[in-house]
């Protein structure tokens, strides 16, 4: 079924697929299979030849992949969609095919701890170039862009200190050098940002977060051009990291994509509520949230972004220390150091998710030990609220590790 004229939720609901090709199946069928057989051996060869569609090896292709992969290139206004086994599995399926020794991937100052940690102690053994750049302001990149850069690379928002990046400044910029542009939209999700539309050419996702939203799966997601998503699949894929995502996981992927609307709606709705709390709150130094009108990048992210998302960055007049005492002190949201579940979800980058980070490069890159990440879940946001003012209070409900 091709819906690609219909509103975003009824994409992520129909598109790619009709229940009168599948005996009436409402659902997809899922394909729990490895390998396919062929109806002829002159099939197979035409198939491995490329000159004749099908699917041969679930480590390239599968049905159940290849409809989900169809309905994320829609929602993202790409050509092209590849499903694989995690976000990091994207990410290094997409480098590894984009570069070679002695090439330089120019990024902005603040990454994803273990896209920092690929990137910093990955990449660079194998003699690529990494390059931090301040891309707040596009005409940093300008000023350090070369002939050997090949790759520009950037969250927006950035993970975990919301940092926002102009989409269509930095790729006009990269594109006059001849550079490929991969942007990060695990945190907006295409329901608030597209990043293709506004001149990228590739975008990945850790769809273990909104995408899937219910916290029970593991997964990644890319998209781009056919010509360069098909290398990434026969080449980053394929053969480099052989990071394929199961079929099942699939399935559950799609079943996020069909409320991912109205989940993102409740998400931006409740961070908003929690935001201005938390600017308000007595013991809280700075909040970071696109929504605020205090937010250095609000203007940008009102253009950019039609919703601002459900992560919060804030930091506490106490430090790192003070970060530890309201965590213990939560009843309702949880410490974890996932995002985009329906539960709320809180951490210290500093001590979880971007320890991979020396002290020093934290302080270099923009985020500070004290800073805290806030996952905006789907419970009542008064109930959120809440738990939030009880533990700024000091009232200890559970003793402090």
């Amino acid at each position: 079924m091709t819906t690609r004229n219909k509103s975003f939720s009824t994409r992520a609901i129909h598109h790619g697929y009709n229940p009168m090709d599948n005996e009436g199946a409402l659902t997809p069928p899922l394909h729990l299979t490895s390998t396919f057989a062929f109806e002829s051996a002159e099939a197979g060869g035409e198939m491995f030849a490329g000159e004749r569609p099908g699917h041969i090896y679930s480590r390239i292709s599968n049905p159940t992949l290849d409809l989900l992969e169809k309905r994320i290139a829609v929602l993202e206004g790409a050509e092209a969609g590849l499903a694989l086994s995690s976000g990091m599995g994207a990410i290094a399926a997409t480098l590894w095919t984009l570069l070679a020794p002695g090439d330089e991937v120019i990024v902005d100052k603040t990454l994803y701890g273990c896209t920092f940690a690929f990137m910093r102690h990955g990449l660079a053994k194998f003699g690529i170039t990494v390059t931090h750049v301040d891309m707040t302001e596009p005409q940093n990149l300008a000023t350090a862009i070369s002939e050997k850069t090949r790759v520009v690379y950037f969250e927006t928002p950035a993970n975990p200190n919301m940092r926002l990046v102009d989409i269509a400044a930095v790729s006009k910029i990269a594109h006059a050098r001849g550079a490929t542009v991969v942007v990060d939209n695990t945190y907006a999700t295409p329901y608030l940002t597209r990043p293709i539309e506004l001149g990228a050419d590739i975008v990945v996702h850790s769809a273990t977060k909104y995408l899937g939203g219910h916290g029970d799966v593991v997964a990644g997601l890319l998209v781009g051009r056919a010509e360069q998503v098909s290398q990434i699949r026969l080449y980053g894929m394929k053969d480099m990291t052989g990071a394929v995502m199961a079929p099942f996981n699939a399935m559950l992927i799609l079943r996020g994509l069909k409320t991912l609307a109205l989940r993102m709606e409740r998400h931006c709705a409740n961070a908003q509520a929690v935001a201005a709390m938390l600017e308000g709150a007595a013991g809280v130094a700075r909040v970071h949230y696109p929504g605020l009108r205090s937010f250095v990048q609000h203007e940008l992210a009102a253009r950019q972004m039609p919703g601002f998302g459900a992560m919060i960055a804030f930091e506490l007049d106490g430090g790192i220390e003070a970060g530890r005492r309201l965590m213990n002190r939560l009843t309702l949201i949880g410490r974890a150091v996932s995002l985009g579940d329906a539960e709320s979800l809180i951490q210290l980058p500093a001590c979880l998710s971007h320890s991979s980070y020396t002290d020093e490069e934290r302080a270099e890159l923009g985020i500070s030990d004290g800073l805290i990440r806030l996952s905006v879940g789907l419970e009542d946001v008064s109930d959120i609220i809440d738990d939030l003012a009880q533990a700024l209070e000091g009232d200890p409900v559970r003793a402090a590790a």
